[in-house]
């Protein structure tokens, strides 16, 4: 696996987490139930869109050094 792809993996893996587990948390604090569709809903959700920006963000990046190396 390049480096490009696993940023992008590890973007996934940590903002979904983290989301979810907030999400989670503030359901709990609320007084509602844990619900394991609502968990992996806002896993896979936001995991999607933070790797999505990822990618974005580094073909962005990368076009932006060649464009000033020249």
């Amino acid at each position: 696996m390049n480096t490009k792809a696993k940023r992008i993996f590890i973007a996934f893996l940590i903002g979904g987490s983290v989301f979810a587990g907030i999400m989670a948390g503030f359901d709990y604090i609320e007084g509602l139930e844990f619900k394991i569709k609502r968990f992996f809903f806002n896993f896979f959700f936001i995991g999607w869109f933070l790797s999505f920006i990822m990618n974005t963000s580094l073909k962005y990046e990368k076009g932006k050094n060649e464009n000033t190396s020249q």
